[in-house]
């Protein structure tokens, strides 16, 4: 398990449907070592602070092991740091990785917290319309991390793995039920599974609450921050 690349990025126009919307998307790899504390990486910023930031999502993470998948899906290479994510990553995937996931990176701890939900930016950043919706069917998403004591990070550093107290809820069965058709979400599987995540403390809030309102009112949940 280990840091390739960190990268960091600042708001800047990006090009939208015909317009342009302040983002921070693009990143750019950096040697460090970053302060990294509860709001991210020393020197990133986010353009919209409801859906980015915030202490469930201080760092995105995105494993280098999707991108040979992408350059031979699109026939496009992809540069470093393309999925806008701060860590570009070896060895942790969203099969293997569980919500609560404690690991030491450089002097910090930090915790997966979420799976990354791909936005319009994504396709806007790489100029491929249907990337957003590729990422969410492929599951290919990345995911956050939450810092639990604040440290200092540089690339081409080892993971450990200090710590599993979840339940053991992968990214990946997340993001299964999160993207499955409305009619799979309302299955007897997928309900039982949507109370566990519900029950998950270590789960980012907004995601509970996802899940809450979908057992709620099937068909319409509210918006996921």
């Amino acid at each position: 398990m280990r840091l390739l690349s960190l990268n960091i990025g600042q708001i800047a126009d990006l090009p939208h449907a015909n317009t342009v919307v302040p983002s921070a998307i693009v990143k750019y790899p950096v040697e460090g070592p970053l302060a990294l504390d509860w709001n991210g990486l020393a020197g990133d910023q986010q353009a919209d602070l409801i859906n980015h930031g915030g202490p469930d999502k201080a760092v995105c993470v995105y494993p280098s092991e999707h991108y040979p998948y992408w350059k031979n899906r699109t026939g496009k290479p992809f540069p470093r740091a393309a999925f806008g994510e701060n860590f570009t990553t070896t060895g942790l995937l969203e099969e293997a990785l569980t919500i609560g996931d404690t690991l030491r990176i450089g002097t910090a701890t930090v915790q997966v917290s979420q799976p990354r939900g791909p936005c319009y930016k994504l396709s806007a950043r790489n100029q491929l319309p249907l990337l957003t919706l590729w990422t969410q069917q492929t599951g290919l998403t990345g995911f956050y991390l939450r810092v639990l004591e604040p440290g200092h990070v540089e690339s081409r550093t080892d993971f450990e793995l200090l710590d599993r107290p979840g339940q053991g809820i992968t990214v990946a069965e997340l993001n299964r039920i999160m993207y499955a058709s409305a009619k799979e979400q309302q299955s007897t599987a997928a309900r039982e599974a949507m109370q566990r995540f519900i029950e998950e403390e270590l789960l980012a809030a907004s995601w509970r609450d996802y899940f809450r309102s979908m057992l709620k009112n099937p068909g319409h949940a509210s918006s996921l921050a």
